[in-house]
């Protein structure tokens, strides 16, 4: 005989399987061992009767039968979370893990600093930063709540804006006192720019609205790096002229490390996005941690001059 618990068990573990698209990469995010998943997804086969997958070099694929449980199980396990959520929605003390995915730099600068503030207020939630420079996805990578910069619409989630900014020339002081002055995008061809790198993609082209048309500036330098949190760093030690989200250099600006030049030259804008699965009944861990971020970028605003500060879209 199997237990209730047993049942649901091998449940999350075959929409684990599922959602991870191969045995190796669901054991990775479980933190478990490839053969220990293979032992119970047999296990799983074995008391079924039914063969659910079949198995590739890399990858797998469903059968007919393995489907048609995924489906079900989707179901079943989503109205099992949607239980627990009511049930402990009336729970003084919220308890649970949290994975937070964030851009990189977004992360380290922003969101960290936030996380060590939330799990103080609630030590009963312990949380996990997911950052990368490479794009993250909220189901695909298992996410509790996704902050990121472009929009990536993803079958069943929640996105909402909370966020505005826009891209910022800068340049450290010491830049700015030993070349030539910037007063118009084009003076940008003069001098030495950071380019980013995403994928095969170089960042050599900034926007820039002149009067009632955008401008766009081929750049060029001797530095460029897949990182934004690099192009940041060369900026401070005065290398070079970089073109950065406000909101991640605002700090730097109001101490004058860096300064902002082209400021009559509005740059393209952008937003943050906070995305998370859409569920009926959200686990309050959850509703708790939006609320709280959402109230802390609003807070971070505070002291800083109206022309550095991005703004917080309300809900």
């Amino acid at each position: 005989m199997i237990g209730l618990t047993d049942e649901i068990s091998e449940l999350r573990l075959f929409a684990h399987v599922v959602a991870c698209g191969s045995l190796s990469e669901a054991a990775r995010r479980s933190r478990g061992s490839l053969p220990a998943v293979s032992r119970r997804l047999a296990a799983l086969e074995r008391r079924l009767g039914v063969r659910l997958i079949e198995r590739g070099p890399r990858r797998f694929t469903l059968t007919e039968e393995g489907a048609l449980l995924h489906e079900r199980a989707f179901t079943i396990l989503r109205d099992l979370d949607a239980a627990e959520a009511e049930a402990s929605a009336t729970a003084k003390r919220p308890r649970g893990h949290l994975r937070i995915g964030a851009h990189l730099e977004i992360g380290r600068r922003h969101i960290a600093p936030l996380l060590c503030e939330f799990t103080s207020q609630y030590p009963g939630i312990s949380v996990e930063l997911v950052v990368s420079d490479a794009p993250q996805n909220v189901l695909e990578d298992e996410l509790d709540v996704l902050l990121h910069i472009e929009p990536r619409p993803a079958g069943n989630v929640v996105s909402r804006v909370v966020l505005a900014s826009r891209r910022v020339v800068v340049c450290s002081p010491e830049y700015a006192k030993s070349h030539r002055s910037i007063k118009r995008p084009a003076d940008l061809q003069q001098h030495d720019c950071i380019r980013l790198i995403s994928g095969r993609h170089v960042f050599d082209h900034w926007a820039f609205k002149e009067g009632a048309r955008m401008t766009h500036i081929r750049v060029q330098g001797s530095l460029s790096t897949t990182s934004g949190e690099v192009v940041h760093d060369w900026a401070l030690t005065g290398r070079a002229v970089a073109l950065k989200w406000l909101w991640d250099v605002q700090e730097d600006l109001r101490l004058g490390r860096l300064i902002r030049l082209l400021e009559p030259f509005e740059c393209d804008e952008a937003s943050m996005y906070l995305t998370y699965p859409t569920r009926t009944h959200l686990p309050p861990r959850t509703r708790l941690f939006i609320d709280f971020i959402v109230s802390a970028l609003q807070k971070s605003r505070h002291g800083l001059p109206p022309a550095l500060t991005a703004s917080v879209v309300p809900d």
